[in-house]
């Protein structure tokens, strides 16, 4: 735990690769991948781990309906072992226009489909039976190949009933859109009740909160950019719900004070004040993450502590 980055591929693979051993000499503790219509996820994290010896690595996130509970297990625990034990799995939703409009698959009950996918996953990792599925049934164990059991799974969570799923099952949550003031009064509470009813303790839950970066000397525009980028989350249920509950309207007429709350961006003592209201507010691993047309290295050398 502790600062990490979001680092997905842009236009070259080498570029990102450099960005994220740049990110490990500069001491920052995880990278995460973006689940995009470009590149897969989990070879972009093999590319990673080739390229690094520390830094952990995960998806962040990969939706649960593009690919079956068996063959995330599978990409995870390959990548985990050839990183030496670095891997994340970092598991999501999406939504309804990916869902359908990419995979041909259909949401019926995220939280109940989420639980019987991680429950499949984990179990898989253990050499344990899986448990009897509606959706993604399977009766498969690895063959010749034992995969560390205790490989990291993360959930991205907005609602609160997929946070105190996240809480309950478990090893962390990975957040987008979710600023310190959403993190205090609904992440750290509804995370806390699935502890408490799974018996597990607070204490190593890692709570992961993306936060769009960008020291820079034109403040203006890199909001400007951010507000632009905003326009495609604004219109979808759940993070309109999600932006509601957290006090804001999802207007892009009324999106600045949101900004502003959100991302860090200004002078580096500036950005880092914002990065600190994270880790006040109970985000155990801020990562930083780029906003397009501003300096992302010269970001990630001033943010590192």
């Amino acid at each position: 735990m502790g600062l990490g980055c979001f680092i997905s591929v842009g236009r070259e693979l080498e570029t990102a690769v450099e960005r994220v051993k740049l990110a490990e000499s500069l001491g920052y503790e995880s990278v995460y991948v973006t689940h995009i219509a470009a590149r897969d996820p989990f070879t972009v994290l093999t590319a990673y781990a080739a390229a690094t010896e520390r830094i952990r690595l995960g998806t962040g996130v990969t939706p649960i309906y593009a690919r079956t509970p068996v063959a995330s297990a599978q990409a995870a625990a390959t990548i985990d072992e050839y990183s030496g034990g670095r891997m994340v799995l970092g598991l999501g939703v999406s939504h309804r226009p990916v869902v359908e409009g990419w995979y041909g698959q259909q949401i019926d009950k995220p939280v109940r489909e989420m639980r019987e996918y991680l429950s499949t996953v984990r179990a898989i990792f253990r050499g344990e039976d899986p448990p009897p599925g509606e959706k993604w049934p399977t009766g498969f164990h690895f063959m010749g190949f034992e995969p560390r059991a205790d490989i990291p799974i993360y959930i991205a969570g907005l609602s609160p009933r997929m946070l105190r799923l996240a809480g309950e099952l478990a090893d962390g949550v990975i957040l987008w859109l979710c600023h310190p003031g959403y993190i205090r009064d609904v992440v750290v509470p509804e995370v806390t009740k699935g502890r408490e009813k799974a018996g597990k303790p607070f204490d190593g839950f890692d709570i992961v909160a993306a936060v769009p970066s960008a020291v820079t000397d034109d403040p203006g525009s890199a909001r400007e950019v951010m507000r632009n980028d905003l326009t495609p989350y604004f219109h979808l249920p759940f993070y309109r719900a999600m932006i509601e509950r957290s006090g804001f309207e999802p207007d892009l007429d009324k999106a600045d004070p949101f900004i502003d709350t959100l991302a860090a961006i200004g002078t580096a003592d500036e950005a880092r004040a914002v990065i600190d209201r994270y880790f006040e507010a109970g985000a155990t691993s801020p990562g930083v993450g780029p906003i397009a047309k501003t300096d992302f290295e010269a970001t990630l050398r001033s943010l590192n502590r």
